[in-house]
């Protein structure tokens, strides 16, 4: 059963917010319903577009390189400890935790910068 804590959350936070200060975002880190662990990206100089992050696939998504290099970084360190042993052929799910990436939130947008 998929559960995040706060004290993982804060364990893996360091980490995190060391890789966004080094890609020039600024982001939030959250737990929702006691098994996501939430990175929610308010700005910065990376283009994202309007979408939140597909964390499976967005390398097919039309982000460039930047973004890509970001987005490979941070959901290491997001998953750091975590598992998957899932097997939905036959509708099994085993994570440790769930992992999202939001770009602005509804009621304030990504705000991107030129740098």
């Amino acid at each position: 059963m998929a559960y995040m804590s706060q004290q993982k959350k804060k364990l893996l936070a360091p980490n995190i917010k060391e890789i966004c200060q080094k890609h020039g975002i600024k982001a939030t880190l959250s737990v929702r319903n006691h098994s996501t662990l939430v990175l929610t990206i308010r700005s910065g100089s990376i283009d994202f577009g309007n979408d939140s992050v597909n964390v499976y696939h967005y390398r097919n998504h039309n982000y460039n390189q930047r973004a890509v290099d970001f987005l490979d970084q941070v959901l290491v360190a997001m998953n750091d400890g975590n598992h998957d042993r899932s097997n939905i052929m036959i509708d099994y799910f085993d994570v440790g935790w769930y992992t999202e990436i939001k770009v602005g939130l509804w009621n304030k947008p990504y705000v991107l910068s030129t740098q």
